[in-house]
């Protein structure tokens, strides 16, 4: 009954970022060229919002996303689209340096 109500209220627990880097997940920043040159996670690929439909080929399905931006809304909208398209490991990272704080 508790779980329930958890779900209902949209309660999850955590996300271990750090655990799911351990086992082999992709991190995609879809902030624009420009942005992720100014700084980014080590390791993340770039590939922005506007083409992430045209570049989904170089993600596997069967692999584990974390999708970052800026502020959290475009990964979001990332994990969306990404979910739409059968990803069913599709984690929102939200801003990018409060990501690499979660994983440091």
């Amino acid at each position: 009954m508790i779980q329930l109500v958890k779900n209902l209220l949209g309660i999850r627990p955590k996300t271990n970022y750090k655990e799911l880097l351990k086992n082999g997940t992709t991190i995609v920043d879809v902030r624009s060229k420009g942005e992720y040159q100014g700084g980014h996670i080590i390791g993340s690929i770039n590939i922005p919002l506007d083409t992430l439909n045209s570049h989904q080929a170089i993600l596997k399905k069967d692999k584990t996303i974390i999708t970052c931006c800026a502020s959290g809304m475009r990964s979001a909208s990332a994990k969306s689209i990404l979910k739409s398209k059968g990803y069913t490991a599709v984690y929102k990272g939200g801003g990018w340096m409060n990501l690499q704080n979660k994983i440091s």
